[in-house]
């Protein structure tokens, strides 16, 4: 006899409420398990996870990228450039704009951030069956795709 949570996710309504809840949840868990050293804002080291991803960058690419306002944007990068994450430089060829890089301790506090969580969330998948970690790896390119549109 299908459980109630089965019977839910039979409808995309369903669907709809079961995933936004299991990929809150695991947001959070993941939020969890961030360096202890790292007092960083999950925004901030949103800012770093795409500068690393895309090279430099100016602050209206990095708004546009992690849906904020240009305002917001330029608070979060000065937080960073004071301390000592991400350095600022004038744009090649437009003098308004200004072009965010990440620095060396940018990038280690990054990686180091992202190491812990991959190492639990790793921890994590090694508890599941074969069977439910080839239906996550089936599933991770459907939820990018969910979450970058």
């Amino acid at each position: 006899m299908p459980t109630s949570v089965e019977n839910a996710v039979r409808t995309d309504a369903g669907l709809a409420s079961h995933l936004r809840l299991s990929v809150m949840r695991l947001r959070r868990r993941l939020a969890n398990e961030r360096h202890p050293d790292n007092e960083l804002s999950l925004g901030a080291m949103a800012v770093l996870g795409s500068l690393h991803r895309h090279g430099e960058l100016t602050v209206g690419e990095l708004a546009a990228l992690e849906r904020v306002r240009p305002p917001s944007m330029t608070r979060t990068v000065t937080c960073l450039v004071e301390e000592g994450l991400v350095v600022r430089r004038p744009h090649d060829t437009d003098g308004r704009q200004v072009v965010v890089s990440l620095t060396e301790q940018g990038a280690a506090t990054l990686l180091a951030d992202r190491r812990r969580r991959d190492a639990w969330l790793a921890r994590r998948l090694s508890e599941l069956t074969p069977h439910e970690r080839a239906v996550l790896r089936e599933a991770a390119p459907i939820l990018e795709r969910l979450s970058s549109s």
